[in-house]
């Protein structure tokens, strides 16, 4: 079988099984094709709108890095109603190249609508695609269940569960991340929605200030949802999600409200879930907090059991995906 052919077929029959999510008004965003899991290192491919976002990664099977433009051919042939494509080579030096280029058609698409809600997006403006598909499931619960919190949401980004928990009723959403022109699509997004920007407070800064002020402050809140990256490292502190993936979890818990919930998520590729649960349970251990519900990963961004060729490099059971989603109950101290 040729090289190209073997990739087709992959392709194919990721697309296939995606295809009554793209029988829609293509307004909305999902993964296409998740290459770790359903084939090819090399390749993810996912879907914004009519905005297609190629990602390479360094190849390590020897295949042809070449083939990204058959790649693009491939799909513009079958999806027809694509107006942009954007390259990102997270192989490349050059910062720009790895933010991404435009090699096809029209400016980027700018927003998409999940759940009824509109998103804000700049897929030029970091690695990523500003908008993480894999807390879609999160944004819903939080649309269902915000009503009336108040929230705080730290290492926010762009905002995206903030809005959301803005759109299902929340009475204050604090987002707080350490760059102000990530937040900034926060505020596109409420506007987008027509939402109060009165109720929704932008809070540039780094975790450990802030949680020290709102500390200071005794400040409580209904929901505080912490998203770290895996790792990071400033001046006030270190935040790793493989070798202490409670930390974050303990310093943000005091502002919890008692009978509130704390949101944990943690994306380190290399810790099990069955790790990560077993440190949960030691938190739990003291009864002032609790598991309240695993949130999964939806299945386009997984892979489907008939795509799927590859295993995470550890286990993430009992989650889906190394994207690990935890929602705790919080009880405080009489």
């Amino acid at each position: 079988m040729k090289q190209s052919n073997f990739w087709v077929q992959r392709l194919g029959s990721a697309l296939e099984t995606r295809k009554d999510l793209l029988e829609n008004d293509h307004v909305t965003g999902l993964r296409l094709f998740n290459g770790f899991y359903e084939g090819w290192d090399e390749l993810v491919v996912d879907l914004y709108a009519s905005t297609l976002v190629l990602y390479r990664y360094p190849a390590t099977d020897g295949t042809d890095a070449n083939l990204l433009e058959e790649v693009q051919a491939y799909l513009l042939e079958r999806l027809d109603f694509v107006t942009c494509v954007v390259c990102k080579d997270r192989g490349e030096q050059d910062p720009l190249r790895r933010k991404g280029m435009v090699t096809f058609g029209e400016a980027p698409t700018q927003k998409i609508r999940e759940h009824r809600i509109w998103y804000a997006l700049d897929l030029l403006m970091n690695q990523d695609a500003s908008f993480y598909l894999d807390t879609r499931n999160l944004r819903k619960w939080l649309l269902e269940n915000a009503e009336d919190w108040s929230i705080l949401n730290l290492f926010a980004y762009t905002g995206s569960l903030g809005v959301a928990g803005l759109a299902g009723g929340a009475r204050q959403v604090i987002q707080v991340d350490r760059k102000a022109g990530f937040l900034e699509l926060a505020r596109r997004s409420a506007m987008f929605n027509h939402l109060d920007l009165g109720k929704m407070k932008l809070a540039a800064g780094d975790f450990f200030s802030k949680v020290a002020y709102y500390k200071r402050r005794a400040e409580l809140f209904d929901c505080v949802i912490v998203d770290p990256p895996f790792f990071s490292s400033t001046e006030k502190g270190v935040v790793d999600l493989v070798k202490d993936g409670v930390r974050v979890i303990n310093k943000a818990r005091p502002l919890v409200r008692d009978g509130g919930r704390l949101v944990a998520i943690n994306n380190a590729l290399y810790l099990s879930g069955a790790d990560y649960m077993q440190a949960l349970e030691r938190l739990c251990a003291d009864g002032y907090l609790s598991i309240d519900q695993l949130v999964l990963v939806p299945d386009d961004v997984t892979g489907y059991p008939v795509t799927i060729v590859k295993s995470p490099p550890t286990d993430p059971a009992p989650f889906n995906h190394p994207t690990k989603i935890v929602v705790l109950n919080v009880r405080r101290k009489s």
